[in-house]
């Protein structure tokens, strides 16, 4: 069975607090469409400890910068509708721009500190429109539970704390990176790769794969972590690295010296593509911890 399309905030508002009447927990899973497995497992977690799930789909463009890939975004709709469907979705919300951001809107949120470094360096302002979004997406579903995935870990990070910070009542979890079974991060951007940067691609993980297998040997110092994780990406024809990094898992700040549990994160181009991976990594006796 297919799910009602909702367009207006004044009737998923309607729908959603028919179904909290009724004593049904509502699950969450904000996405900007073109669903991939990735997608599909945030809803069956939603589907799995929820009563009633609210998938929205929006191409928010306030995350967008003017160099971006805003107007050539695929926008599968009837396809998602399918996928969600077959997934037990109740509800898609796929609300026009207008909707979102009507012409006297002004206000936008940010949260200091997470919102620097990392992809923030190279996209001014995502994370503003990634913020804003996300909290009005919140107000309008009233979830009782988001889903959100770690392949964006500094998204997840910076909507967590913005949800803490605000006093959000909707809980937001945050679940494991759903992988092709060569190990690529499923991401909707993929699919504008060609034959030849799709096989590159792979070098992301493996990179991340080699700085997880030298912590694990007892290599502490981040610039040779660093550096496993640089050179595997230097080696591929017309793989452009943006940034390599071994950061603070909270505070997403660079780090020296992998004494305790650390994200090593990652963002390459192939071509005009920008594809983002990362991966914890721990010293040795965190991990037998």
């Amino acid at each position: 069975m297919l799910p009602d399309i909702i367009t207006t905030i004044a009737d998923i508002r309607e729908r959603v607090g028919a179904a909290k009447r009724a004593g049904q927990t509502i699950g969450f899973v904000p996405t900007m469409g073109a669903l991939h497995a990735g997608h599909a497992s945030l809803i069956r977690a939603a589907r799995t400890e929820n009563d009633f799930v609210v998938v929205s789909i929006f191409v928010n463009p306030t995350q967008f910068g003017p160099n971006e890939d805003l107007a050539r975004y695929p926008k599968p709709l009837d396809a998602d509708q399918q996928l969600c469907g077959a997934l037990g979705t109740d509800l898609i919300f796929a609300p026009s721009t207008e909707e979102m951001y009507p012409p006297s809107f002004r206000t936008w949120v940010t949260v200091e500190g997470l919102m620097e470094g990392l992809c923030a360096e190279s996209r001014p302002g995502h994370f503003r429109g990634v913020a804003t979004v996300v909290l009005k997406l919140f107000n309008i579903v009233q979830a009782d539970v988001a889903y959100f995935g770690q392949k964006d870990y500094q998204q997840a990070r910076i909507i967590v704390h913005m949800a803490r910070d605000l006093n959000v009542p909707t809980d937001v979890r945050v679940l494991p990176t759903v992988r092709e079974t060569d190990g690529l991060a499923m991401s909707s951007r993929n699919q504008y790769l060609d034959p030849v940067q799709r096989r590159h691609a792979t070098v992301l993980h493996r990179a991340l794969e080699q700085a997880r297998r030298l912590a694990a040997t007892g290599e502490r110092d981040g610039k040779r972590l660093v550096e496993a994780l640089t050179a595997p990406i230097l080696a591929i024809p017309g793989a452009r690295l943006d940034y390599a990094r071994l950061v603070d898992l909270d505070t997403l700040r660079p780090i020296e010296r992998l004494d305790k549990p650390a994200l090593a994160a990652l963002a390459v181009y192939f071509g005009t593509t920008r594809l983002i991976d990362n991966a914890q990594l721990f010293p040795p006796e965190a991990a037998r911890g």
